[in-house]
């Protein structure tokens, strides 16, 4: 049952859309659930959050300014298009957060989108999926269409970064660029506690470790590390990443190379667990071939680790130039990225790595977000 906030209450009403909040949603259950952190402290506004489950950030908790509503509705399926519109539509909302590009087409009020990256618009075809060809063809062909229409139809469009919003310059020349906003991601405090890092960390050492974290969709180009091991011998790959069927596609692939005792599956770690494994690693590594924004590099960066790191667009926009470059497409080039971090002053470049992630706060992400929504409800 979804009770309908007060009607009493003159304080605008602003609905976000938290159902992929949390650490099991990775980068944007990260993004939203900062978000929320800092905009519900604002007290002038009535905010109610849809979860998808109860307790889905269990420091949230209702009081006069914030209402939690309980939907269990799959994000990415028929039922979101058909069922959240009502929803929504019931809390007569002033203005709508959905912060990813799965905006329900019927939801003709006021709303603002996040878009995190046009990824799937660039990287596509039978690679990219499990699916079938037919049920992939249907699939891809609605991504677009809503994301274009989210696009299109929102009163705000959020970014990760610049790069991002040249994309959408780029691949959807028609949207407005006057309502893109630009809201870089932050890192928290506790990837800034002290680590213990020497200066010749690992002196005297039979192995050295890599370390990769995320998901291993075949956009994050893992497999072409596994590939580069053969080249640096000495080396293990240690991997954070959920279980799904791309993990088992890849461990299968890592079996066939026979580099299965060096390229370890830790499964999904906590955040203190990542920060423990940091500290024993020599370098994160990044071989994106898209990403939206970088976040594991700026935490890690944060967190006193070296980070190698694809010389794509979006990692020079956000690591600056407090990372070792590579091409992904080339195992000789990563091998060098290794073979310079080897030679390179380590303290300097972790040092370099901490004031570059000392750039980004979830704070000003939030107080960003939350101006754009006052702007926006000072002419409802």
């Amino acid at each position: 049952m979804i009770n309908v906030s007060d009607s009493t209450d003159m304080r605008p009403k602003v609905g976000v859309d938290c159902r992929l909040s949390g650490i099991k949603h990775a980068g944007i259950g990260r993004y939203i659930e900062e978000l929320v952190h800092v905009v519900t402290t604002d007290t002038s506004i009535h905010w109610i959050l849809f979860f998808e489950e109860e307790h889905q950030l269990p420091w949230v908790r209702e009081s006069d300014h914030i209402s939690i509503r309980v939907v269990p509705i799959r994000h990415y399926t028929l039922r979101e298009q058909l069922i959240m519109p009502i929803v929504f539509g019931k809390e007569k909302l002033d203005l709508l957060h959905v912060p990813h590009f799965n905006v329900p087409l019927l939801y003709r009020k006021f709303f603002v989108v996040t878009i995190h990256d046009l990824l799937w618009h660039e990287q596509r075809g039978s690679y990219v999926t499990t699916l079938s060809p037919l049920v992939y063809g249907i699939k891809y062909r609605g991504y677009r269409f809503v994301t274009n229409w989210a696009m299109t139809h929102s009163q705000a469009i959020f970014v990760p970064a610049r790069t991002v919003q040249q994309s959408i310059k780029r691949l959807m020349p028609s949207v407005d660029e006057r309502k893109i906003h630009v809201t870089y991601e932050g890192v928290e405090e506790k990837w800034f506690e002290k680590e213990q890092v020497s200066r010749n960390k690992y002196q005297g050492r039979k192995e050295k470790i890599l370390f990769y974290t995320g998901s291993l969709y075949p956009h994050k180009n893992v497999l072409f590390v596994v590939r580069s091991l053969k080249q640096l011998p000495e080396y293990k790959l240690y991997i954070s990443s959920s279980r799904d069927v791309f993990v088992e596609h890849f461990l299968n692939e890592v079996k066939k190379h026979g580099l299965s005792e060096r390229v370890i599956h830790l499964g999904r770690l906590s955040d203190d667990e990542l920060k423990t494994w940091y500290e024993k690693a020599f370098a994160l590594v990044q071989s994106s071939l898209s990403e939206g924004f970088g976040l594991t590099g700026i935490e890690a960066m944060a967190s006193g680790l070296p980070v190698l790191a694809s010389d794509i667009a979006i990692f020079k926009e956000i690591y600056g130039n407090a990372f070792i470059a590579f091409d992904p497409h080339s195992e000789a080039s990563l091998v060098n990225a290794v073979r310079q971090l080897e030679k390179s002053d380590y303290r300097a470049l972790v040092n370099n790595g901490k004031k570059q992630a000392q750039r980004y706060s979830w704070q000003r992400m939030g107080e960003q977000t939350l101006g754009v929504y006052k702007q926006f409800l000072q002419h409802v």
